[in-house]
Order: C-alpha cells, then sequence, then structure tokens
C-alpha cells in the first residue's frame, strides 16, 4: 500500500470502483471528444453545405506569359478607341495641311495629297501608334498599377528547358533571312500600280520616313499589339495553336489595304506573321518576336532604298 493511495480504506482484495464515462473524475485528464465523435446537428448535407468547398483555379496551369489581366470587355473597348483614334487623326492632319473639299470627298484623291506631305503620310501612322501604346499603357499599367513591358510579354528569351538565355542577334539574323525568302517568293507577285504602297513610293521624301518608321517604330509597337496584347487573350480562350493561326491572319489583313488586297501578298504576309506568333509561344517572349520583326523590316527596307538608289530610280514593278 502506498503512502500516496487513495483507495487505502479499502482492503486489499477489492478492486476500485470503475468511474463511468459521464462522471467528473477525480483529476485526471479526459481524453478529449474527436469531431467524428460528435453527434451531428442534422443531417449529413446540412452540414457538408456549411463547409464551402475548395474552387479550383486554371490559372496557376498557364504558361507565366498567358497569365494576363485583361479580357474581351477590354479588347472591345481598346478596338473602339483605336478606331475612333483613327479618324480624329486622319481628320486632324487634313485640317491642319488645309487638304482641299474636293479630295476628301475622293478616296484615291485624298490619298494621293497626303502622300505628297510626308508629314500627313507617316506622322498620323506615328501618332496613332502612339496613341495605342498610350491607352495600353494606362489601362493595363498605371491603373492596376502593373508593369508595363513584362505585363505585355517583353522578356529575356530563355530556352524552353531553361538555362542562359538565347542571343538576341539569333532572331534578328533569322528575321533578315526569313525577308530574303519572302522577296524571292513573291518576286512575280506584283500590286497593281495604284496600291498605296506603290503610290507612296513616287514621293522621295515620304518613302525614305516611311521605311524609318517601318524599321524603328513598327515593329516595337505592333509586336507589342498583336504578339503581347491580343495572342495571349486569344490563347486563354481558343488555344495555343488556334491563336497563332488567328493572330497570324489579323497581322495580315491589317497589310492588306496597302497592297491593294492582292490576296497572294496578303497570304504571304499572314504566314509571316503566323510565324512571328511562333516565335512569341514557342519562346514566352516579345523580345524574340520583335526581334524577327526588326530584322524583318531592316532587310526589305534596305534592299528596297538600295534596288531603288533612294528612291530616284524606281524600277518597272514599282
Amino acid at each position: 500500500m502506498s503512502l500516496f493511495d487513495e483507495n487505502s480504506l479499502l482492503p486489499p482484495d477489492q478492486e476500485p470502483p470503475s468511474q463511468s464515462p459521464g462522471e467528473p473524475g477525480s483529476g485526471t485528464a479526459q481524453p478529449s471528444t474527436t469531431p467524428a465523435e460528435l453527434p451531428l446537428a442534422g443531417d449529413p448535407i446540412s452540414l457538408a453545405a456549411t463547409v464551402p468547398a475548395p474552387v479550383p483555379s486554371r490559372e496557376p496551369s498557364l504558361p507565366e506569359d498567358l497569365r494576363i489581366s485583361w479580357s474581351w470587355l477590354h479588347f472591345a473597348v481598346f478596338l473602339s478607341f483605336i478606331v475612333v483614334s483613327f479618324f480624329i487623326v486622319q481628320l486632324s492632319f487634313a485640317v491642319y495641311y488645309a487638304a482641299p473639299l474636293s479630295h476628301l470627298s475622293n478616296k484615291k484623291d485624298f490619298e494621293r495629297f497626303a502622300l505628297s506631305k510626308p508629314g500627313f503620310a507617316v506622322g498620323s501612322m506615328v501618332l496613332l501608334y502612339a496613341l495605342v501604346l498610350l491607352f495600353l499603357y494606362v489601362s493595363l499599367s498605371v491603373l492596376p498599377g502593373l508593369p508595363f513591358w513584362r505585363t505585355l510579354g517583353w522578356r529575356k528569351i530563355t530556352r524552353p528547358n531553361g538555362g542562359r538565355p538565347r542571343s538576341p542577334w539569333l532572331f534578328y539574323f533569322a528575321g533578315c533571312g526569313l525577308s530574303l525568302a519572302v522577296l524571292v517568293t513573291t518576286y512575280k507577285m506584283q500590286p497593281p500600280e495604284d496600291v498605296p504602297i506603290e503610290e507612296l513610293f513616287r514621293y522621295k521624301n515620304t518613302a525614305m520616313l516611311f521605311m524609318a518608321m517601318a524599321v524603328l517604330v513598327a515593329p516595337l509597337v505592333e509586336e507589342t499589339v498583336f504578339r503581347g496584347y491580343l495572342y495571349p487573350l486569344f490563347a486563354k480562350s481558343f488555344g495555343v495553336a488556334n491563336s497563332v493561326i488567328i493572330t497570324g491572319i489579323l497581322f495580315g489583313l491589317m497589310h492588306g489595304a496597302q497592297l491593294g488586297w492582292t490576296w497572294s501578298l496578303v497570304f504571304v504576309l499572314i504566314a509571316v506573321g503566323v510565324i512571328f506568333t511562333f516565335v512569341r509561344a514557342r519562346t514566352g517572349s516579345v523580345f524574340a518576336s520583335f526581334l524577327l520583326h526588326l530584322g524583318y523590316n531592316s532587310m526589305i527596307a534596305l534592299i528596297t532604298i538600295l534596288g531603288t538608289q533612294g528612291f530616284t530610280k524606281m524600277t518597272p514593278t514599282h
């Protein structure tokens, strides 16, 4: 018998009465009742309804370059902004350069008048490009507080399996090679003589400014819009493969008016746009397609300037 035995008054051969679970213990810790042992308050369906089920999210499964903050509603507003800005810019330049009223009512006369004024022909395009970038900058960067270029896919060109970034020169010279392939393919595909791009070459100053814009401005803006803004929006809704084709088609159609809707040339530009978008999708970087586009336009501008001796001697095909 222990000095600290609480049952010392009982006979040695008599066992202490067992304590029922409902009675208070004598100081010993009782095991806590688990939630599974608790009776359900109501039916199991009601209990399950009180616990919110986890909502599966598809966003983490997307590649980083396709996780965008804009939607189709933003695209509708963006498209409306471009249309309205185009007409306002054209009208403003026409008023500034005092275009004759008769020219305003005749499309062909208006084109010739605009092309004869380098500031009108090229300046209006540069201003429209600037407005497009401004809209994207304010709506996608300033208002939500996000970095502008990275939000639109401008990243270092990395390899698909990681490793060191690829050399930018690889994509630039690939663009130069692509332009040579296109020039050979389209050697016999000449648009009609009265299309805007042919009319433009008749004005030396306008043609030189246009080539400078095509190299220094157009690749930056067009890649930001088509491969940075449109491609990821289409990819989230239609898949990567379909969006590569859709973006390429839109890219070719955008240049259709310049080519007088010569469909053989438009289809070539659609193929070029598909290649640009494929490179963007493969690398996950708009910087890669930009360098490809830059090399493409640079080589075409160089060959055109050398072939026409600075637009002073036009070839019979022009």
